[in-house]
């Protein structure tokens, strides 16, 4: 299979680069080069930072160029490479929601609480060593706040539902806003005829469906045409998507709370659900690829909405 390029360029000034975190077409960085001046949005993990510096150097701009590095949320897949990234960038500012800046100034309870879940062996493997970042060199993000980037102006909106410290980044000189994972998922291998296939993330431990439908029609507010996922880059059609994305969060509920059972078995029984809702829906969306592939790239998602509806589930009974 002949390599992809780590680069997609699609107008506006607007590059995504592949971070190749788990395997390429994953996960996104994007590069925003307004007018001389560029911005990150989200980074990958810390093994990331080489394809991030060389995608910018293909976007266009060198490293002191930077003014922003914009995470949409502190997960890891997000925001685990800002550390080591920032070290390259001289004049750049971290950017991230109150709720996340203290863990990016000191990362330790990020760190121990993403090797309890993993392992220290694939801690390592997955996100590396993750350096903290200076204080001063970090600005929070409030509801609302508008940055400039060259002569363009980008606006800050807290979008919880995926996660409490989660904002997204509204553009509207190309008609477009960075999602994060407020917009779910939607990796390119499954897009057919239709189009996109999209679905919701409902990782731990901040779900909240509520919350989530409110960003979405918030997003959905401003009129963009497009939406840059960090999962996996530009999707377009959102009134079609956004349908889907409701429908999807609400799916998610249903089967959160049709199981009765307890502690793994629920687990269990939340993953086995998942699982055949989310291929029932792709192969009815027009999908194709063998069953193996199929399973490979939705088994990560799978885990990760089956215990974040376990932790809403818990928490919704408490």
């Amino acid at each position: 299979m002949p390599q992809l390029p780590i680069t997609t360029y699609f107008g506006h000034g607007i590059t995504a680069v592949d971070t190749n975190y788990v395997r390429p077409r994953l996960d996104a960085s994007h590069v925003i080069l307004r007018n001389g001046r560029a911005a990150f949005v989200d980074t990958g993990t810390t093994h990331s930072v080489p394809n991030l510096l060389t995608g910018l150097v293909g976007a266009g701009a060198l490293p002191d160029q930077v003014d922003y590095v914009f995470l949409t949320h502190i997960h890891l897949d997000h925001a685990g490479g800002a550390g080591e990234l920032m070290k390259h960038l001289p004049k750049a500012k971290l950017v991230v929601h109150p709720r996340g800046a203290a863990h990016m100034v000191d990362p330790t309870k990020l760190i121990e609480g993403t090797r309890a879940v993993y392992g220290e062996a694939e801690f390592a493997r997955l996100y590396g060593e993750i350096p903290g970042i200076a204080a001063e060199r970090v600005v929070q993000a409030s509801d609302g706040m508008k940055l400039r980037l060259g002569e363009s102006e980008l606006e800050l909106i807290h979008t919880p539902g995926h996660a409490l410290h989660h904002y997204c980044i509204v553009d509207r000189d190309s008609e477009s806003v960075f999602t994060g994972d407020t917009f779910g998922i939607s990796y390119r291998i499954f897009d057919t005829a239709k189009g996109p296939f999209i679905f919701p993330a409902t990782t731990p431990v901040h779900f909240d469906p509520a919350q989530a439908h409110a960003s979405l029609d918030r997003i959905m507010g401003f009129r963009p045409k497009a939406a840059f996922l960090t999962h996996y880059s530009r999707v377009g059609n959102l009134e079609i998507l956004v349908k889907d994305m409701h429908e999807g969060v609400d799916a998610h509920v249903r089967i959160a709370e049709s199981v009765k059972a307890s502690g793994e078995e629920r687990l269990r029984e939340l993953k086995q659900q998942i699982h055949a809702w989310l291929v029932q829906r792709a192969r009815a969306h027009g999908c194709m690829l063998d069953q193996a592939t199929v399973d490979t790239w939705l088994e990560m998602d799978v885990d990760l909405n089956a215990k974040g509806l376990a932790v809403w589930l818990d928490r919704k009974r408490s």
